[in-house]
């Protein structure tokens, strides 16, 4: 009969304990350091910009821009509003983003947390119906 030879686990002696590395900064470099509210900004720049790009494409050129496209292409007037509002909306998102970054480090700041007083040192009255 043949014998299985089970394996040797490795020897954990000899192992030298290694310090852990620190992870590398993943922020872009205008979000380290100093808070500021750039990306609160963003974000607020973003929904605006999104919205007004919609806003142009729908009502600007829904009635200009699509008769015209129409003309050119014979084809379905939708199809042109559809995708110039997509068109504007990007426009918008795009432009947005930036504006409202430089927007946000001017009007957002960081504040001092409040000052809350301790309120567990006052004893509270007992109602009556527990007396």
């Amino acid at each position: 009969m043949s014998e299985e030879i089970a394996p040797v686990a490795p020897d954990m002696t000899d192992e030298v304990p290694q310090t852990p590395v620190a992870p590398t900064p993943t922020l872009p470099p205008e979000a380290q350091g100093k808070t500021n509210g750039g990306p609160l900004g963003c974000c607020m720049g973003i929904t605006i910009g999104l919205m007004f790009g919609l806003l142009i494409g729908l009502i600007g050129f829904a009635s200009f821009g699509s008769a015209i496209l129409t003309n050119a292409f014979h084809g379905d007037p939708l199809t042109y509003v559809r995708i110039a509002t997509a068109i504007f909306g990007g426009i918008g998102v795009i432009l947005g983003g930036p504006i409202g970054w430089r927007i946000g480090k001017r009007a957002y700041r960081e504040y001092d947390k409040p000052v809350v007083k301790d309120r567990k040192s006052k004893s509270k009255p007992i109602p009556k119906s527990a007396r």
